[in-house]
């Protein structure tokens, strides 16, 4: 058992799938001599060599070809584009070739590659680089989408994302690179489409996403010592394939439902869990599903304004207590 953060725990994810498969190749923006912009690729370079860890031209439509190309004749290649706001300078790619492949070629071909991509705000980046995008993903089908929130969770999805046989997109969450966490030794192996309840509760579920995830815990310890409120916490951890199993049945226990989303409340994935409880649990339901996300703006550089503008631990705080008290 070790401790390792976050960004630390992306390389290893990395190093265990390209030391198990030499068709496991690497590449994006300076993720080879220089370890990336985030510190997450630190020692790959120098481990597994410049012909499977390779730096690319700054262009995303580049970067996304090659590892298409790459894995329609054999390879498993992981691909980043370095702040997920510029998956829309390549997002012909994503939408319309890659997702689409398996099915216009009645499966004469596949497309097993990973996308990995610093994604969400909290960091001061502006409104070009902050966006939280999980919902463009989520809504191409072919493509898979996860968003790990824990490091040990970086590394099991990780291998299930490249082991995967269609393409996955791997949110990372800038925020989240700093935080550490116990892992284990040795491989380390999770399965797509799977959450994880993270705090057991009896009078309401919260479901969270990356960066949400540890502020819906700590709203839930708040709520269970100021307001005698015990909530259930899950961690949704992969939107494409979603685990309504675990949502479903949460809240046919817990009878009430709140989202805590970092995306835009316009669309975002909240709704579509919304939608499924009210389609297949609505009598197990005793209040109405609440939904606190960001507001559907772009968000701000300014410190105090981006802070205001994403769900805070006070405001999930205030809005489950006045919800459960209505």
């Amino acid at each position: 058992m070790a401790e390792l953060t976050y960004r630390d725990a992306v390389a290893r994810g990395i190093a265990q799938e390209m030391e198990r498969d030499n068709r496991v190749v690497f590449l994006g923006e300076d993720i080879g001599k220089a370890g990336g912009v985030f510190k997450t690729t630190v020692g790959l370079y120098e481990k597994f060599g410049p012909l499977r860890v390779r730096d690319t031209p700054i262009s995303e439509q580049a970067i996304l070809g090659a590892a298409m190309g790459a894995a329609m004749t054999g390879l498993r290649p992981i691909a980043e584009i370095m702040f997920a706001d510029f998956l829309a300078v390549c997002f012909d790619y994503v939408a319309n070739e890659m997702s689409k492949l398996r099915y216009m070629t009645n499966g004469q071909l596949s497309c097993p590659l990973v996308i990995r991509t610093g994604n969400g705000g909290g960091v001061r980046f502006g409104a070009q680089h902050s966006q939280s995008i999980e919902n463009w993903t989520m809504m191409i089908p072919g493509i898979k989408v996860v968003a790990p929130s824990s490091p040990v969770d970086v590394i099991g999805l990780m291998a299930a994302a490249v082991r995967d046989p269609d393409p996955v997109i791997f949110h990372e969450h800038k925020a989240l690179y700093a935080i550490k966490g116990d892992v284990p030794d040795g491989e380390i192996i999770d399965r797509l489409g799977t959450a994880k309840i993270l705090r057991p509760g009896r009078d309401c579920t919260i479901v969270a996403l990356a960066l949400m995830v540890p502020r819906a815990l700590q709203a839930a310890e708040t709520l269970a010592s100021e307001h005698g409120i015990d909530a259930e916490v899950i961690d949704l951890r992969s939107l494409v394939p979603l685990d309504t199993q675990a949502i479903l049945g949460s809240v046919a226990r817990t009878h009430r439902l709140f989202t805590v989303e970092e995306n835009p409340r316009l669309c975002g994935w909240g709704a579509e869990i919304v939608s499924i409880v009210a389609d297949e649990a609505f009598y197990d339901l005793d209040g109405p599903p609440v939904r606190i996300t960001t507001p559907h703006i772009p968000l701000p550089a300014a410190d105090i304004l981006e802070d205001i503008a994403l769900p805070t631990v006070d405001r999930i705080v205030e809005r489950v207590s006045k919800s459960m008290q209505a």
